[in-house]
């Protein structure tokens, strides 16, 4: 079990002494929040499955900066190495704190032509190992301990054919997220969801194909940043998120409203 989190230093950095585990954190949103949170002041680990080249990057990029961080790979899909990969992560660190689980994979797709293994991988990987995750992180959570997961904008809207096994691998981190609060609550472990919109990465780029059709689905009619998305991580890993739980936090220029 962790030791208990020290309160706010005055004049540091909100997460300093803080341990945090970032799940895909090699690219994208997960690469965001990595770097935003040892920025922050905590000590970060980051899990990838195939781009060890991009996870030494950002490793490099937080060390550089001053902070301390570490990459591990793992296969989000794989069980085994979703529970070995938060142990290792306590291991390195010493203790740890704040979860979040960013690594997902991306299907849209017609429904009727969806093959089986693709359902089980997306399902592993969106649904279960977030799940195994925190099974595995609440172990070394003391009080005042933080579980946060990415979902998507499409949880909540469906605004165009094709995502039904991705909406439903999303949907369901609503569900897990107001139950793990509840049974977490009583040890003051907050759990929250964060559900971006269109956001400017690699793997969905704001000058891509589709993406003129995707801003205007948005109120604010433009893509967002994984900045953008990791300063309300950043808020619900820090003091300020001392009092959300069970709550899906729409990070999505309007796309649900």
């Amino acid at each position: 079990m962790a030791t208990e989190p020290a309160g706010p230093v005055p004049g540091a950095r909100p997460l300093t002494g803080r341990a945090a585990l970032v799940t895909g954190g090699s690219r994208g949103i997960g690469a965001a929040i990595a770097v935003r949170l040892a920025a922050d002041g905590a000590a970060v680990a980051l899990t990838y499955r195939d781009r060890d080249d991009l996870a030494a990057r950002v490793v490099e990029e937080i060390e550089e900066a001053g902070g301390r961080a570490w990459a591990l790979r793992a296969d989000a899909a794989d069980p085994e190495e979703v529970r070995a990969s938060v142990a290792a992560a306590a291991d390195r660190m010493g203790r740890l704190d704040i979860l979040v689980n960013n690594a997902g994979v991306g299907l849209i797709a017609p429904f009727e032509g969806i093959a089986l293994d693709a359902v089980d991988r997306v399902l592993a990987t969106n649904v279960r190992a977030p799940f195994l995750a925190a099974q595995a992180a609440a172990a070394h959570l003391a009080e005042g301990g933080r579980i946060i997961s990415i979902g998507s904008c499409l949880a909540e809207r469906v605004a165009f054919p094709g995502g039904s096994l991705y909406a439903t691998s999303k949907a369901a981190l609503t569900g897990l997220t107001r139950a793990l609060a509840r049974e977490l609550g009583p040890r003051g472990i907050t759990v929250n969801l964060v559900h971006p919109g269109p956001i400017d990465t690699d793997m969905n780029p704001a000058d891509g194909e589709n993406a003129a059709f995707q801003a205007q689905l948005t109120s604010l009619g433009s893509y967002g940043r994984p900045a953008d998305v990791a300063a309300t991580v950043a808020h619900l890993a820090g003091d300020g998120g001392r009092y959300i739980t069970g709550a899906a936090l729409a990070v999505d220029g309007g796309f649900a409203a």
